[in-house]
């Protein structure tokens, strides 16, 4: 387990006297600043291809409504010490493509497993990526062949990109503050077809949106970082889009030219943007959180001190028995779900080759503290319980990121998994899981989390 720790400091968003830029000359001066470099890349496909997300699908893209990119921020300490924060509108890194990225990015930077974040939006207009949620796919092999040709390229694209970012490097003030937009609906506890007949909404949810702010040496905003908790599942056609999230960057970069912004998911595996289904309203969902990114902005944000740490670590979550042969015919033969025959037809192939099933799946676990702020980046999709146990563990004003460095099943909490339904009984069909998770997985991981938070310094004063 390697700690990182970073030191930076940057200016203020607005120079509006001499005596302000005297003053940020001076911070300069100190040589005791963080360099932050910040790189993006359109990673929209060149030709059409499958898109991920929906199995109701039945074929290839049919254009694009906006560009999908892939983002990075580096932050470098006065050591020379370095990590990186990448986000995409993609659906969701795989294991085999983000070991990939992770692998190159140590081989050509140096930069270690805990120094690397990798967040997918987790678009539903995004195309499909090798090694993901093969069964709900059906796929010919000019169709295969293209997947595998895409993620052999998106994985340079972001290599390369990273290194753009590096080299973009300059001294930065770093800031943080949530704020707050309530088009998030409880996808498990909330009928969307009587959406407009409900007088109020069953939760849980968490309706916060983190802002990271960066300020170059002039004064400007150079970056922002922000988050939410929903699936972006606006968009259902033929057209690839970052949905609500690449509209809100949109939004954000129309308002403040040269400035990147990026977006990570958080823990919105059980949340919906209800209503849903039409470009207007994915236009209105990216305008409302661009309208609470630009308040948290506009106010007083917490200036982040001079530290950063990063931790990371893989907890074998346990998987229960695997299905017998007479398990696989029985479900084979009575569902009438296409892509959860597909799984059982797969799974008894294999069961009869004698494939040995895997028993746990090595989940990924990172907690970064900037300055004193406890930033938690999980795999898996996240359910919206997570981010409200992790904050009451480490602080309200904590941000917590899900589909974060390997998306492999969705990741529910007790009271999900005892409940079942799609989060927690049916969704490993669909990432081609063999089973799904034991109980006892959130009791795991929020412990593995509060380990980490106490070598990353988040526990100080809690």
């Amino acid at each position: 387990m390697k700690i990182l720790r970073i030191y930076l400091t940057l200016p203020l968003l607005i120079v509006s006297s001499s005596i302000y830029a005297q003053n940020v000359n001076t911070i300069f001066a100190t040589n005791k600043a963080w360099k932050v470099g910040v790189s993006r890349v359109v990673i929209t496909p060149k030709q059409a291809m499958p898109m991920a997300g929906f199995a109701s699908r039945t074929h290839s893209s049919e254009g694009t409504l906006h560009d999908l990119w892939a983002k990075a921020l580096v932050f470098e300490d006065t050591e020379g010490k370095r990590a990186v924060m990448v986000s995409s509108d993609l659906l969701g890194f795989p294991k085999s493509v983000s070991d990939n990225i992770r692998n190159k990015l140590k081989t050509k930077f140096g930069l270690n497993r805990d120094q690397i974040l990798l967040n997918s939006s987790h678009t539903h207009s995004a195309p499909v990526l090798g090694g993901a949620l093969s069964d709900i796919y059906v796929l010919d092999n000019e169709q295969l062949e293209r997947i595998k040709t895409y993620s052999a390229s998106v994985e340079d694209m972001i290599v390369n990109m990273v290194g753009e970012a590096i080299r973009d490097l300059e001294p930065a003030e770093l800031y943080a503050q949530n704020g707050v937009t309530r088009f998030q609906v409880n996808r498990r506890n909330n009928n969307a077809a009587l959406l407009t007949q409900l007088s109020e909404l069953q939760g849980p949810n968490d309706y916060s949106v983190p802002v990271i702010k960066v300020i170059n040496p002039k004064g400007d905003l150079k970056a922002v970082a922000f988050g939410y908790s929903c699936h972006p599942t606006v968009l259902n056609g033929y057209q690839w889009s970052g949905d609500y999230p690449g509209f809100t960057q949109l939004e954000i970069e129309k308002a403040h030219p040269g400035t990147t912004a990026l977006f990570f998911q958080s823990a919105g595996a059980d949340q919906n943007p209800l209503p849903r289904n039409t470009i207007p309203l994915a236009r209105q969902y990216g305008r409302e959180l661009a309208a609470a990114v630009e308040r948290v902005l506009e106010e007083d944000m917490k200036k982040l001190g001079p530290g950063l740490m990063t931790t990371y670590s893989e907890l074998q979550l346990p998987l229960q028995r695997a299905p017998l042969e007479a398990d696989l015919l029985n479900i084979s033969a009575k569902t009438a779900n296409a892509y959860e025959k597909r799984w059982a037809e797969r799974m008894l192939i294999e069961t009869r080759a004698g494939k040995k099933m895997i028993t746990s799946y090595p989940y990924p676990i990172q907690v970064w503290t900037l300055g004193e702020l406890p930033v938690v980046s999980l795999g898996g999709e996240l359910v919206v319980e997570y981010a409200i146990k992790i904050k009451q563990m480490l602080g309200p004003e904590s941000f917590v990121f899900g589909y974060s460095n390997d998306v492999m099943n969705y990741i529910p909490s007790a009271t999900i998994l005892k409940e079942g339904g799609y989060e927690g009984d049916k969704a490993h069909v669909v990432y081609g899981m063999p089973s799904n998770w034991q109980t006892g997985i959130e009791a795991g991981i929020l412990n593995e989390i509060f380990r980490l938070a106490g070598e990353a310094g988040a526990l100080k004063n809690k």
